[in-house]
């Protein structure tokens, strides 16, 4: 017969503070099928003289079986699923053309009663360029640090690193309305075929290790493919604003 699973967890439920963490190690144990011996600690008082007595500076602290794990980031890597600070990761890219996509298509659907037309293209890159603006917007002097690490324009004239996200977000919002060409057609045109330039010379031909300045400026996403992508999907799409324009 199979011996039960226990643990033991010491974690903070004050009347003016619930550790998150607590909350994450208690579910994780739980899931993992562990009956567990929880042990809140309720005061400030309660939580230092815990710290003094197992010499831990922090809590949640878990034991398994009579073994201390230690805390959440512990508990991860204890049940080989740690968590990875600073590894570079495709992750936030994936996650917001994908919501870009959705949208796009939802917004296509109720326009034109079809998911799947050339609206909803448009407006994909459109919102896809509304949203990396929007990460690079909420932090623009980190963003500018990390975009002179290969823009050509930005390396030789240092205020179009905050210019550039600004840019990107006002084409992007008049390609989506599809108004006022002769200011976003340019604009995109521009900042697109300089960023693939730069992206091109930094890591294909310089053959540099750099991370993408594209989602914002605390990013761990690789510098390469996916930059690359957003300045050819901006030179794409103004190229197509232009044909149109000119076949009406």
């Amino acid at each position: 017969m199979t011996s039960e699973k226990t643990a033991t967890l010491y974690r903070m439920v004050m009347p003016d503070h619930l550790c998150p963490s607590g909350l994450k190690a208690k579910w994780l144990l739980e899931s993992k099928g562990y009956k567990i011996e929880d042990h809140p600690l309720a005061t400030r008082e309660q939580t230092d003289a815990f710290k003094e007595k197992h010499g831990v500076e922090t809590t949640p602290q878990a034991w398994i079986n009579g073994e201390r794990i230690g805390g959440y980031t512990d508990l991860r890597a204890h049940f080989d699923n740690p968590v990875e600070k600073g590894k570079t990761s495709y992750r936030p890219v994936i996650a917001l053309f994908s919501m870009m996509a959705l949208m796009a298509l939802s917004a296509a659907w109720i326009a034109t009663g079809s998911a799947i037309s050339i609206l909803s293209a448009e407006w994909f890159v459109s919102f896809s360029m509304c949203g990396l603006a929007y990460l690079k917007l909420r932090d623009v002097e980190s963003f500018s640090t990390m975009f002179l690490n290969y823009d050509l324009l930005a390396r030789r004239w240092v205020p179009y690193s905050y210019i550039y996200p600004f840019a990107e977000g006002l084409a992007g919002v008049l390609m989506t309305a599809q108004i006022l060409h002769w200011v976003s057609i340019p604009v995109a045109l521009f900042i697109g075929s300089i960023g693939a330039v730069s992206v091109i010379k930094a890591v294909y031909i310089d053959r540099r290790e750099l991370k993408c300045a594209c989602v914002g400026g605390d990013s761990n996403v690789p510098l390469g493919f996916i930059s690359l992508t957003e300045n050819l999907f901006m030179i794409a799409m103004a190229l197509w604003m232009l044909f149109k324009a000119a076949v009406v």
